[in-house]
């Protein structure tokens, strides 16, 4: 499934918040990088920084994380990451205990069978799952 910023934001209206240029943009943002970004990247980037603060940004991320639209990655004394929850898609990632760099997972989901099995046999509905790996990565090894 293809989603567009504009089928981001309706999600965004239905949990109930407020459609501003700031939300697009971040919206846009984090739709074209294709990767999870940082507060600071976020904040610096050219759409956000002409738009809103650090701060505006940051409280965006957390509504947003608050209501399943972004999620939050990383280590928690680390920097964290940002990645939009987009349904039908799905990442998984590897996450450097060492520099804290994240990237996506490039193989096969191995939970999405064992997700189904599960489903079927407890009767949850809207069922997901998010696999994040931790090690030390090639360049701080």
């Amino acid at each position: 499934m293809n989603q567009t910023v504009q089928d981001i934001i309706a999600n965004c209206r239905e949990a109930g918040l407020r459609r501003t240029k700031a939300l697009e943009e971040l919206i846009s943002t984090l739709l074209e990088s294709g990767r999870p970004m940082t507060l600071a990247e976020l904040a610096s980037s050219p759409r956000l920084s002409s738009q809103c603060d650090k701060a505006t940004v940051f409280r965006l991320l957390q509504r947003l994380a608050g209501h399943g639209i972004v999620r939050r990655l990383g280590l928690h004394e680390r920097a964290a990451y940002f990645a939009l929850q987009i349904p039908g898609k799905h990442s998984d990632y590897l996450i450097c205990t060492s520099c804290g760099t994240i990237e996506p997972v490039k193989a096969p989901c191995p939970v999405h069978e064992l997700e189904d099995e599960i489903r079927k046999k407890t009767g949850f509905q809207n069922l997901y799952h998010e696999l994040e790996f931790f090690g030390v990565c090639p360049k701080c090894a």
